[in-house]
């Protein structure tokens, strides 16, 4: 019995010593994501259903489940010859060129000294915050008097 006892007591105390810190680096995770950064591209297959998504909500007007869209263009997909799609593929390359143009300039201003460009975008933001504040405060106060 003590055996027993000392293993079901010890699977729970792991199972939640894992759950915290899995969660506190989520958190951590998206507060490290700069919203300046550029989006990657699109694989061949995601600018092939793009195309694929308007052409099957033409011919199933009807139908509101994204998994059936999803599943429809995947099998089209695979049954495409390479031939069919080189067009997907020629538009993938020319977006992850752009892509990689985009992410060469971010890396350069990043490298250059992003700490003064987010303060000095940060004290502006703060500046605005408080005239907007002191703007609405005095025209509540016109009103109530």
């Amino acid at each position: 019995m003590k055996g027993g006892k000392s293993k079901s007591d010890t699977k729970a105390a792991k199972l939640s010593v894992n759950k915290k810190p899995a969660k506190a680096s989520k958190k951590s995770g998206k507060a490290a994501k700069d919203p300046n950064k550029p989006k990657r591209p699109a694989s061949a297959f995601f600018v092939f259903m793009e195309e694929f998504r308007e052409q099957y909500k033409k011919e199933h007007p009807k139908n509101k489940s994204v998994a059936a869209v999803g599943k429809a263009g995947g099998d089209k997909w695979k049954s495409l010859s390479e031939a069919e799609k080189a067009p997907y593929v020629a538009k993938a390359e020319k977006r992850k060129v752009e892509y990689e143009k985009k992410l060469k300039a971010y890396n350069k201003g990043q490298a250059e000294g992003p700490k003064e460009e987010e303060e000095s975008e940060k004290s502006m933001s703060e500046v605005n915050d408080d005239e907007d504040d002191e703007e609405e405060g005095s025209g509540e106060e016109d009103d109530d008097e």
